[in-house]
């Protein structure tokens, strides 16, 4: 035999003995796997909810579940009886709660005894005994590339012993700002509240729904199936079931501010704003400080600080250091709370004449029974200056618009407190008036938000070329450069993600003149050109007569917008706003069913950007909390043969506890279609009216 066969014959044996090792070490991992989740097995149960609400939304894909949704998960905390499982899975309140058991004949009837709020963990409690306890995992024993094996209880647990399973690994540690592992094995609504266990069978940690930009029961639910899913880490829930047993939910834990600038990445966690009856208000913090160290960590940005804070909860106590000018004041002892003090923006009653260069605030409209109108203002009078009631009229500065002044006063205020405005009247006599201001309107449950019926014009070319007035005399006031006009009619444009949008701008537009912006999500199926094209009609009229400027962002998802879709939406919109004249108070997210929903997520995660948010058909969550300084105004409207109408209404209560204004439209005989005109013409004139103070 000569030697080069004599190679090959041996290049082929040691390539047969190399797949014989491959196939044996998979077999031995599959062997492996599957003692791992028979381990764990007897302590993965069943959870089957009855009654409670018969629709569930999600968020912005619109109404997700059922009550009807089929069984989840839970895993065995306790021997004598205590479950632990994703909040998620009793997100409809239900009626009865049923733990079927490993080995055990029949269901329990289980109670529900607390909720973590900050992991959005439950225990419940059954009456059983010597239950198997699973093993959980050390904090320090999780590492970056483990495996991660996610079982559920999906299947007939009389038919089926063995839970569903699927196969991932540790992809990432101390996410949700410190409060979860991520993994990348499959992750379902079905398998929520199931265990994630490592190829010993130990419990790494709970499955739940997360999402590091928002919180509640349903935050990360649009993220299932994608590679991207979250487990809290058992060691940690164990650490907390002694207080989960007592009763009472664990609600997470809050210093009580708002930052200056919403980049929580690169710049520095300069305060802008601190919540009366907090843990920072008790601590002497006031706008300007900047964070330094926080529970004996230094920090720069405000991320650190969320990292730092997202383990702890309400009653838990920290040391914190603040920069205020050039000293650095140390806190030893802070106790975090768990909510804020609902704040609630201060109304004047007026609506400002806008693109005004002359000093102070032209008034356009005084709104009927407003505090504007019991002291005497009326359209036509001047505001030339403001003060308090312990800090005398000062005049406007003139270095901004005084609309944007008279915004930053009063956004430093709060409904109930007393002013003092100097008045230039309309026979050019002036007066002081105090008055004391009220909350928006539809700010309140039991307050109504009246749209005018009629408003005055809002602006002229001729007024608003005018010199730009400067309080200062010694100060030349600046040269108004002529504005580039951009394109108008419907201009067609591709974002960076490759996803389309229009902008459909009057071909009157002149760029002198300020223009509110009306972002349409549409609902799912109508992103075609034809369907863009249509609501641009139905839509040209308003805007050349209101001066608006129309962005149609287009989605081609099945199921319509999800959260992912916000920065393509965003980059849309920040591309009219670079290129057009567009009052910043006077931008709308508007949508329709699954659209509408999309519209409520923008205002509330881009409230930089967004003042309004109208929609049909749409339902509210868990609303976020309202913000000096950053005013959002809603519109809500739902026809009386919509099935959510019932939910409808409801999301009108759930804002105005949170002290937003809110307008409520029942449409009678009406399912969830578009606007008729009349409905039309009034939401047009609330957009009109969104910068009122």
């Amino acid at each position: 035999m000569s030697w080069r066969r004599s190679a090959a014959i041996l290049g082929v044996l040691i390539l047969m003995a190399n797949a014989v090792r491959a196939q044996d070490l998979n077999d031995q991992l599959e062997k492996a796997m599957k003692d791992a989740a028979a381990k764990v097995a007897p302590s993965v149960v069943q959870i089957i909810t009855q009654g409670g609400a018969d629709l569930v939304v999600t968020g912005p894909k619109g109404p997700a579940f059922r009550k009807a949704l089929g069984p989840t998960t839970g895993v065995v905390v306790s021997a004598d009886g205590y479950i632990i499982s994703s909040a998620f899975n009793f997100l409809n309140n239900p009626t009865t709660i049923l733990v079927a058991v490993p080995g055990h004949a029949d269901p329990y009837v289980a109670k529900k005894i607390a909720t973590d709020r900050a992991r959005m963990v439950t225990l419940l409690k059954i009456e059983a005994g010597k239950l198997p306890v699973p093993v959980a995992v050390p904090r320090k024993g999780l590492k970056v590339g483990q495996w991660a094996i996610a079982l559920g209880r999906t299947l007939d647990l009389k038919r089926n012993s063995m839970p569903s399973v699927s196969v991932g690994i540790i992809s990432a540690l101390d996410r949700i700002w410190g409060r979860a592992v991520q993994t990348d094995a499959k992750i379902s609504p079905f398998n929520y509240g199931g265990p994630l266990i490592d190829i010993q069978g130990r419990v790494q940690g709970i499955l739940v729904p997360a999402s590091p930009q928002g919180e509640g029961e349903t935050a990360g639910f649009e993220w299932y199936d994608s590679g991207i899913g979250f487990a809290i880490p058992l060691e940690d829930i164990n650490a907390i079931l002694p207080r989960l047993k007592e009763g009472k939910d664990l609600k997470k834990g809050l210093l009580g501010i708002r930052l200056k600038s919403p980049d929580i990445y690169s710049v520095a966690p300069e305060i802008a704003e601190v919540s009366k009856d907090t843990a920072a208000a008790k601590a002497g913090l006031k706008a300007g400080d900047i964070i330094v160290e926080l529970d004996g960590k230094p920090v720069v940005r405000m991320a650190q600080i969320l990292h730092i804070l997202g383990p702890k909860y309400e009653g838990d106590k920290i040391s914190l250091k603040y920069k205020r000018g050039k000293d650095v004041v140390a806190v030893n002892t802070l106790e975090l709370v768990s909510a804020l003090q609902v704040y609630a923006h201060p109304f004047l009653g007026i609506l400002p004449m806008r693109d005004d260069p002359k000093l102070g605030v032209e008034i356009r409209h005084v709104f009927p029974k407003s505090p504007a109108e019991k002291a005497g203002l009326k359209e036509g009078d001047r505001i030339v200056k403001l003060g308090t009631k312990t800090v005398p009229p000062k005049p406007f500065s003139g270095f901004k618009p005084g609309r944007g002044e008279l915004f930053d006063f009063l956004n430093q205020l709060t409904p109930g407190t007393e002013i003092k405005l100097e008045v230039l009247k309309k026979d050019k006599k002036t007066e002081t008036v105090t008055l004391t201001l009220d909350p928006l309107p539809g700010a309140t449950p039991d307050s109504i938000d009246k749209v005018p019926e009629k408003l005055p014009e809002s602006a002229t070319v001729k007024k608003a070329l005018e010199p730009l007035e400067i309080g200062n005399p010694k100060i030349k006031p600046p040269k108004i450069e002529p504005k580039e006009k951009g394109a108008t009619g419907m201009v067609k444009r591709t974002g960076g993600s490759g996803q389309k949008y229009w902008i459909y701008v009057p071909e009157d537009y002149d760029p002198n003149i300020s223009y509110a912006v009306v972002v349409w999500l549409h609902p799912p199926g109508k992103h075609k050109d034809e369907d863009v094209e249509n609501f641009a009609d139905l839509w040209a009229d308003y805007c050349k007569e209101n001066h608006i400027i129309l962005l149609q962002p287009t989605s081609d998802k099945d199921s319509g917008w999800v959260p992912s879709d916000a920065e393509f939406v965003l980059e849309a919109l920040r591309d009219v706003l670079n290129h057009y004249t567009v009052d910043r108070q006077r931008v709308v997210a508007h949508g329709l069913g699954v659209g509408g929903q999309m519209a409520m997520y923008l205002g509330f995660h881009a409230r930089d950007l967004i003042r309004g948010v109208a929609t049909s058909g749409a339902v509210i969550g868990a609303p976020k909390d309202n913000i000096a300084g950053q005013r959002l105004a809603f519109y809500i409207s739902g026809g009386d043969r919509d099935p959510l109408i019932k939910s409808i209404a409801e999301s009108r209560a759930k804002l105005a506890a949170k002290k937003f204004p809110v307008v409520y439209r029942e449409i009678q005989n009406r399912g969830r279609e578009y606007f008729e005109e009349l409905v039309l013409r009034e939401l047009i004139r609330w957009i009109d009216s969104l910068d009122r103070q």
